[in-house]
């Protein structure tokens, strides 16, 4: 029987790959950006107000300021509440805390999908990246539908944040290091505004949902605010360079790298953004959480995911798993995304 599966297997993958590969090159507009340590972006960062650019490689200085973000990571992900919020029909407006030279980005736009019965459950859902309205809003709308209110948050530079000339949010993930890591520190910290909006309006059983990009983003708000209970991370992977070094989706961001620094070099430069910097912080939290990914998936490589999955259990987290039989971008499409939706739903309906 072993002879006869192990044939089927690999026809399966290879058609599983190939289908990746299609879903992926749809996209044409990827355009290979010039490297950059974009230094000017860390100005407002905490971790280098008592630490200026004077003297230091740019190298060198940039794996400083990781270390120091990490050392106090309460601050660095720390922020002022914004002083208002705008719901209007739906839509939640608010001022990010994070400054960006973009007008467009510094607003934040969240989509509000109230449960038809008042309670105390609702998730903040994180998309992935380059994420387009409506992708998501099914997962909401069933939500809702289930009594958990939903808030559909547009990532930074992404939908209406994203700035003139762009077609795609090449500012979330770049050649540009700090302009990545300042991209990172501003989903982190709207997500947390986000949170304080929810408990303004009563609701006490928080979680929050995260697929892709948007799952980093998930891991490190998670690892930061106690009011989040329950997580659903939705593809994962250990450092933030890695996939961006290995995956399919990126290979036009690698293709900058390549002649100026290497991925251990990347690694460290991006450590402050990088879940396993920050498990310790989440160990504590106890929250209940839900890894999801794939087998095939080359642009979260399934080493990388099942690398979280051996922490979880090193770290004794409470959490779940599932391994669904397809890769990064056929989870989107019949019958993975029903399969996956039902493992969110039901899970944040058990455990919220």
């Amino acid at each position: 029987m072993k002879f006869l599966l192990k044939p089927v297997k690999h026809r399966y993958q290879n058609w599983m790959d190939q289908w990746e590969n299609e879903l992926c090159f749809r996209s044409t507009d990827r355009i290979v950006r010039p490297f950059g340590y974009g230094i000017e972006w860390t100005k407002d960062w905490p971790c280098a107000q008592d630490f200026p650019f004077d003297g230091h490689s740019p190298s060198q200085y940039v794996v400083e300021v990781n270390r120091r973000a990490i050392a106090d990571s309460e601050r660095f992900f720390g922020y002022t509440k914004p002083e208002s919020f705008r719901l209007d029909d739906d839509w939640l407006e608010f001022e990010s805390p994070v400054r960006t030279p973009y007008p467009e980005n510094n607003v934040v736009r969240a989509r509000w999908y109230p449960a038809r019965t008042g309670n105390r459950k609702a998730v903040v859902v994180l998309p992935h990246w380059n994420s387009k309205l409506p992708q998501h809003n099914a997962l909401c709308a069933g939500l809702q539908r289930l009594n958990i209110s939903a808030l559909r948050l547009s990532l930074p530079y992404h939908d209406a944040r994203m700035p003139a000339g762009l077609h795609r949010a090449d500012y979330a993930v770049s050649s540009n290091i700090c302009r990545t890591i300042d991209a990172t520190r501003q989903a982190v910290i709207d997500s947390r505004a986000c949170f304080d909006w929810l408990e303004q309006q009563g609701f006490t059983d928080l979680g929050i949902i995260g697929t892709s990009l948007g799952s980093c983003y998930a891991f490190l708000a998670s690892a930061h605010d106690s009011r989040i209970r329950v997580n659903v991370f939705n593809h994962c992977s250990t450092y933030f360079a890695d996939p961006v070094w290995e995956g399919l989706s990126t290979r036009h961001i690698r293709e900058s790298f390549e002649n100026e620094i290497d991925l251990e070099t990347l690694r460290k430069m991006w450590l402050c953004i990088s879940p396993p910097s920050y498990w310790d912080h989440f160990t504590a939290k106890k929250n209940h959480s839900k890894f999801i990914y794939t087998r095939f998936d080359t642009t979260f490589p399934v080493h990388l995911s099942r690398e979280v999955i051996r922490g979880a259990r090193r770290y004794k987290w409470k959490h779940d798993v599932r391994e669904l039989p397809c890769g990064h971008y056929t989870m989107g499409e019949f019958p993975f995304k029903y399969i996956t939706g039902y493992e969110i739903c039901s899970f944040l309906k058990r455990n919220l």
